[in-house]
């Protein structure tokens, strides 16, 4: 009997995720001492609406919260992740797709600062969706924003590019550059069964293309508990991919669009709600993992 149990002191309750493993108490990470290179990182899922730029939104505010330098590169002509950050998009003169044709400008010019201190962002509107016929004939068509992100990997701690649903070349480009890629996954069946694609794709760039390529981790979205669907749907992911299935689950909550609206992420619109609390937990994970820095 142990002296706990001899003094009628119960221990503290573990904390279990949805799938039953114990979550690790995520430390906050010590300061950088200096900044660079960056891991640069896909925010990649072909199924749209599952919390892709949400993610990508609060992920990089909470690791710039952290004391990381972050840059967003949005590489969806929707443009959601820079209206997301209050960027005004239509009244841009120069947007990643700028740099993606035009060899002549220079990347610095193009970033925009936003409200969050240490996050950029790295702008597009709906102008990049002319890209893919542009670059189709492009020599080494697959390494353009390789090229683009060259200048500035020194400069930043973290690089998320924020993919648009899709499989095509811009998507090709975004795994092309990036050492890792996150998979937000919706709990949801039909979300599921694209997974199986995406990661075959990712295989075959890292086969052809980017022999570094890794996948950092699937991140559950938009779960809800009290439903037997969203339950088994995050089991079966467990099933089939592990421990790449990442502890922290991001709930459903209305805050998320709320935050989308007023163009913030949810550390600064709603700083105490549960799920700002989710998304600082899902980067000191990434952190701890060694998939940031």
């Amino acid at each position: 009997m142990t002296s706990d149990a001899l003094f009628g002191l119960a221990s503290e309750p573990k904390l279990l995720d949805p799938v039953g493993r114990e979550v690790p108490d995520f430390p906050i990470p010590a300061p950088l001492a200096e900044h660079g290179p960056a891991r640069i990182i896909a925010m990649c899922n072909q199924k749209g609406g599952v919390g892709k730029t949400t993610t990508t939104i609060n992920l990089a505010a909470c690791l710039a919260e952290l004391g990381r330098r972050v840059l967003i590169v949005d590489f969806d002509p929707q443009g959601a992740a820079s209206v997301g950050l209050g960027v005004p998009t239509h009244e841009l003169e120069t947007t990643v797709y700028s740099v993606l044709v035009d060899r002549t400008i220079d990347v610095h010019e193009v970033i925009v600062g936003t409200e969050v201190d240490g996050l950029d962002v790295l702008p597009a509107n709906i102008d990049l969706s002319a890209a893919e016929v542009q670059l189709v004939g492009e020599v080494a068509r697959e390494s353009i924003l390789a090229r683009v992100l060259r200048p500035v990997i020194d400069e930043y701690d973290v690089i998320l590019v924020d993919c648009q649903p899709s499989l095509g070349l811009l998507t090709v480009n975004a795994l092309t550059a990036a050492h890792g890629v996150l998979i937000p996954l919706e709990c949801e069946f039909f979300a599921l069964r694209g997974v199986a694609l995406l990661v075959e794709t990712i295989e075959k760039v890292r086969d052809r293309l980017n022999p570094r390529l890794e996948v950092d981790g699937i991140i559950a979205t938009m779960f809800d508990s009290r439903t037997l669907h969203a339950r088994e749907v995050i089991s079966r992911v467990y099933e089939a991919f592990g421990d790449t299935l990442m502890h922290t689950v991001i709930g459903r909550t209305i805050k998320f669009p709320d935050a989308s609206v007023a163009a913030e992420p949810i550390i600064t619109y709603a700083p105490n709600h549960r799920g700002a609390a989710s998304y600082r937990q899902l980067a000191r994970e990434l952190i701890s993992r060694g998939d940031a820095a």
